[in-house]
């Protein structure tokens, strides 16, 4: 089946006793058995495992071509999940352009637990010179969050396996693409992870993670963790996740083919100093897009620099009538924000604009709306911040 037919029917097959074409929410914290340690059924303990999220890991492996998936609570306690699977005196390589949360908890948690993490700038030039017998996992987001830099997994792949080290895993981090534009597996990812608040769910209604692999051995300790720790899913949020996950095709290359335009019009923009966009033939990037992305989509999320430092870039968030400035992205309506001063505020100023987090970076979400709205939405707000 191709994607969309998955998105719809992986996970959600009719009711067999009433017919219900959608799942049922099953909310029950514990289920009957007929003897001590005999389920009547396959459940338990909503904690271990729940009808609803299971559907929804169920369909999230299928559309990340992954034989397993695990649901979390939220995007950063799959982030903690996976760093907790690791023995004390583990090392860590991430990208240095990372969402503000990930950086916290590699510095601020991980640390006090005996994981050290270093940052690179350029991870697929550095991570030769950065890898120690001790490293276990190789972090990535691709693009970036926020100045969408690209990375090629399969090469960065090929320096971890060339390294000799078999204990280090790759993990890539596909919030701002979701499964339908890049599928990170394919291309040697050991784990995939998501924030499902935002793409996969896609109404932002929903604060869920979700992680992916090929590997057993990764799924076993995942989900004794899962099961261990606790930071699960209600069975309402797996449902309202899955609910949106049927739309992901129709909603990801809407707001992707919007970007496109949207980028295209802020590089011709008087009032604009640089444009992050991956759909771009002028990103640094472009030639991996093609190979790592369908159809060489760029995504639905742009970062530009707004001429007139951090006060412009102010001013043009408080004038727009479309985009409404909050954190978060990957909704239905279009979203933006100052990442120096709100995603990313506690990155130290010298690590921030080493990345290129800039005070005067404005992210931007594009969400369903008509493109040509948003663009005069753009052109409006961007006149009144000078």
């Amino acid at each position: 089946m191709q994607f969309s037919t998955r998105a719809v029917h992986v996970g959600s097959s009719p009711d067999p006793t009433t017919g219900a074409v959608i799942p049922a929410i099953s909310l029950s914290t514990t289920f009957s058995q007929n003897a001590p340690g005999a389920p009547i059924g396959a459940y338990e303990y909503s904690r271990s495992s729940n009808p609803n999220r299971d559907n929804f890991e169920t369909v999230i492996a299928s559309l990340e071509n992954a034989k397993f998936a695990l649901a979390f609570s939220s995007g950063s306690a799959a982030t903690a999940t996976i760093l907790q699977s690791l023995a004390q005196g583990s090392h860590v390589v991430s990208v240095g352009d990372v969402y503000g949360g990930t950086h916290r908890y590699f510095t601020k948690v991980a640390n006090t637990h005996g994981v050290d993490t270093v940052f690179a700038q350029d991870i697929a030039e550095e991570l030769p010179s950065l890898l120690k017998p001790d490293t276990r996992l190789v972090w990535i987001e691709t693009p970036s969050n926020p100045t969408l830099s690209i990375t090629d997994i399969a090469k960065v792949k090929q320096i971890i396996t060339e390294s000799g080290n078999k204990d280090i895993k790759l993990v890539v981090d596909n919030t701002f693409l979701s499964p339908y534009i890049s599928n990170p597996l394919n291309f040697g990812a050991d784990i995939v992870v998501h924030s499902a608040t935002k793409f996969i769910n896609g109404h932002s209604d929903v604060v869920l993670g979700v992680a992916a692999t090929n590997d057993e051995q990764i799924y076993q300790r995942l989900t004794f963790l899962q099961n261990a720790i606790g930071a699960i899913p209600s069975p309402f949020d797996s449902w309202l996740a899955h609910r949106g996950v049927k739309t992901l095709a129709l909603r990801v290359r809407t707001a992707a083919t919007s970007a496109q335009k949207i980028a295209e019009y802020l590089e011709k923009s008087e009032y604009v100093q640089a444009v992050n966009y991956p759909g771009l033939p002028t990103h640094k990037g472009h030639d991996i897009v093609q190979k790592q992305h369908r159809d060489g989509l760029g995504g639905g999320v742009i970062s530009f620099r707004v001429k007139g430092g951090q006060d412009a870039a102010s001013k043009f968030t408080q004038n727009t009538k479309l985009f409404t400035l909050a954190e978060s992205l990957g909704g239905i309506e279009s979203l933006l924000e100052v990442p120096a001063i709100m995603t990313h505020a506690g990155i130290p100023v010298e690590a921030r604009e080493k990345s290129g987090v800039y005070d005067n970076l404005v992210r931007l979400s594009v969400g369903i709306e008509d493109v040509e709205d948003l663009i005069a939405d753009i052109e409006q707000a961007l006149k009144a911040s000078q």
